[in-house]
């Protein structure tokens, strides 16, 4: 069994796996709204209980059974970069970065946690280079997400970020991909070839920014600003459209910094452009909203579906099919 929690500023998303032939099947899933808590390195006591509370409750209810889980840090609070080095063997490539670390991280090392993985080596290139995945967090971050997990009861084998785990579920692994989380405060944006990472990116805009756009057009209250966004969405012929044009603007901003990403991925990589781009995350639900990004960055876009490979029963399935998004980082995190 694997468990993978997903802990996010406005839900907990859990999902449990078992190994099976190439896939998996699915032993529980599940996920519970809460007054969100951002966990961050000054998070109180008091705040982690919180969190604590909820999860356990979640578990109990879901019925999971192993209590060796693993955690996503949101990108939002990592530091990742492609670094390039000439064509050195894996031990080279470890000491290189051992050396040069502290001229990338903006973290002092002694509290930071850093890790990196060989991306490619691309032999053909003139000169030859190796391209490494450097990523770093503050050791304190991690601390806090652990505790509030020890803290139900589990215990923690695996600490990765949220693209990562995003990536290993839903990408596909013959193509270029662009991978988009968008929860509620932040938008995070991975670039891959397939189930590989290669660049991320996280922005402050996301699901919130269009309810408050929404209730700042119609001078409505937040929550029946969340309705019009989950009813009307960016569908033109509804309310005159009016919906659509109060969000365009903070859309507009989420898929310029997707063709920023895509750009800089291209410049820094020589790479092909990516042509599939998935959003997960609580915001993909948002009617019409996957034609319009589609219009805009010009390449096919789809719902993330992370139980693509998972076997379930089909009345689970039929259930779970329209909040699939919702679990593709649990889901990856579970299936590493």
């Amino acid at each position: 069994m694997s468990v993978g929690i997903d802990i996010g500023s406005r839900s907990i998303k859990v999902v449990e796996l078992a190994k099976s032939g190439d896939g998996f099947q699915l032993r529980g899933a599940g996920a519970v709204g809460y007054s969100g808590v951002v966990i961050d390195q000054n998070t109180s006591e008091q705040d982690l209980m919180k969190v604590s509370t909820t999860l356990r409750k979640l578990y109990k209810d879901v019925k999971i059974s192993s209590k060796d889980v693993s955690i996503a840090l949101p990108e939002s609070q990592v530091f990742s970069r492609i670094l390039k080095f000439p064509l050195l063997t894996d031990s080279e490539v470890s000491n290189a970065v051992k050396y040069e670390v502290e001229d990338y991280i903006p973290i002092p090392l002694a509290e930071a946690i850093v890790e990196h993985q060989i991306i490619e080596k691309v032999e053909n290139a003139n000169p030859p280079k190796v391209l490494v995945l450097l990523t770093a967090t503050t050791r304190a971050l991690v601390e806090k997400y652990v505790q509030a997990i020890e803290m139900s009861g589990l215990n923690v084998v695996l600490v990765e970020t949220s693209l990562l785990a995003a990536v290993r579920s839903v990408a596909p692994k013959d193509r270029n991909n662009v991978v988009v989380e968008m929860g509620a405060r932040s938008t995070e944006i991975a670039v891959s070839k397939g189930a590989q990472l290669y660049f991320t990116r996280s922005i402050p805009t996301a699901g919130d920014a269009f309810t408050r756009a929404i209730a700042q057009t119609f001078n409505i209250p937040i929550p029946q600003a969340e309705q019009y966004k989950q009813t009307y969405g960016f569908d033109e012929q509804q309310l005159e459209g009016k919906v659509k044009a109060a969000m365009q603007p903070v859309l507009s901003i989420i898929t310029e910094e997707i063709k920023k990403t895509i750009n800089f991925y291209q410049m820094e990589t020589r790479g092909d452009i990516p042509n599939s781009l998935i959003v997960a995350g609580a915001s993909g639900s948002i009617p019409n909203l996957l034609n319009v990004m589609s219009q805009t960055i010009n390449v096919e876009v789809s719902l993330a579906n992370p139980f693509s490979r998972v076997q379930m029963d089909q009345g689970t399935a039929r259930s779970m099919g329209p909040y699939a998004h919702l679990y593709t980082v649990a889901a990856g995190l579970a299936m590493k």
